[in-house]
């Protein structure tokens, strides 16, 4: 960099007042946080790091980047709806898009174990082709490794992102408010149910498919309509709830959500049911949740009922004021309950 050049995080979050830190796209329970915590975020604190965001949002010469990395070890490699490849693409694609930013370049790293048929690399790399193409960013830069057989499993696909935020918004946890209204994007839980159907060789009347996609258009409605977003998450690992509980114990509210607001579709909520899963903590790689001002809650909804990926947007819960951090759920008999972070990973390898 020349001259007086500086990248300077946007958004900072002192690491020291949260018990609990969540790197880009964090995993699904508290025992992952108190990984991260005792071994990486004490280490590497930094302003931009600890924002506890989906990526890192920075600010070079005025212009205003997210960055983001992720690391994909789907089990299966190829699941009703996607495979590792559209998975890497989508969920870079995801975070940035999580951040305000409109998506751009990407790398990708392939860890690859000796003997893996060059057949199925082929196929991988024409649906991360397809999928970039159909999101418009470029794959820029990458790197492949071998491993010794029984090392890898397969193949394991890390991607990095970088992205432009084009609008004077601070996407980030700590802006929630009590009175934001919580919108989500669509039915939840049909990702980890794919891979999990697969997994154990279960038929329903209905297949469960994946909803991986991408939803940067959906989410950069929002941010382009000018509404009042304060701040987006796709829900990965550990679903809405993780996802819900990460929010509030970074800005310290309280999060209260109907339980017959939450779409589960009857195949996933079935899976469910003989699996012994809930499916508020179920993986998805297709869905986001979205703070905004309540005075914008209708149009923003009108705004992602227009995506192909949104139209099972639905309002369905509020912030009601400062607190510890707490998610709190109205069931559907009426009686309240808190909703817990998972005390370890519900399904490994689900992306």
């Amino acid at each position: 960099m020349e001259g007086n050049s500086e990248i300077r995080p946007v958004c900072p979050l002192p690491i020291a007042q949260y018990p609990h830190v969540v790197l880009a796209h964090g995993g699904g329970g508290s025992l992952m946080h108190q990984l991260i915590e005792s071994v990486f975020a004490r280490r590497f604190s930094n302003p931009a790091l600890d924002q506890r965001h989906d990526g890192a949002l920075l600010e070079l010469d005025g212009v205003r980047l997210a960055f983001t990395t992720d690391s994909y070890v789907v089990r299966p490699l190829f699941f009703p709806g996607g495979d590792i490849g559209t998975l890497a693409i989508y969920g870079t694609v995801n975070d940035l898009a999580m951040c305000g930013a409109r998506p751009h370049w990407l790398s990708a790293g392939f860890i690859i174990e000796e003997g893996l048929p060059m057949e199925t690399l082929e196929r991988v790399a024409t649906s991360m082709a397809q999928a970039a193409a159909e999101t418009g960013v470029q794959l820029v830069t990458g790197d492949t490794k071998v491993v010794e057989k029984g090392k890898g499993d397969g193949l394991f696909v890390n991607t990095a992102g970088i992205g432009i935020v084009r609008h004077g918004v601070r996407l980030c946890p700590r802006m929630v408010l009590p009175g934001d209204a919580v919108l989500l994007s669509g039915d939840v839980g049909r990702h980890g149910m794919a891979i999990m159907s697969v997994r154990e060789g279960l038929e329903f009347e209905s297949r469960i498919v994946s909803d991986c996609a991408p939803v940067a258009h959906a989410a950069l409605a929002l941010v382009d309509a000018g509404i009042e977003v304060h701040c987006m998450r796709d829900l990965t690992r550990g679903g809405l709830a993780s996802a819900l509980n990460e929010i509030a114990s970074t800005a310290s509210v309280e999060i209260r959500i109907e339980e017959a607001a939450v779409p589960v579709s009857e195949p996933v909520r079935g899976a469910c049911e003989i699996l012994g899963f809930d499916p508020l903590y179920v993986a998805n790689e297709g869905r986001f949740v979205a703070f905004v001002s309540a005075r914008d809650a209708d149009r923003a909804l009108e705004i992602v009922r227009q995506s192909p990926q949104g139209g099972g947007a639905c309002l369905i819960g509020q912030v009601a004021g400062a607190h510890h951090g707490i998610v709190t759920l109205r069931s559907r008999i009426g009686t309240n309950r808190i909703l817990d972070m998972l005390s370890g990973e519900q399904l490994p390898r689900i992306c």
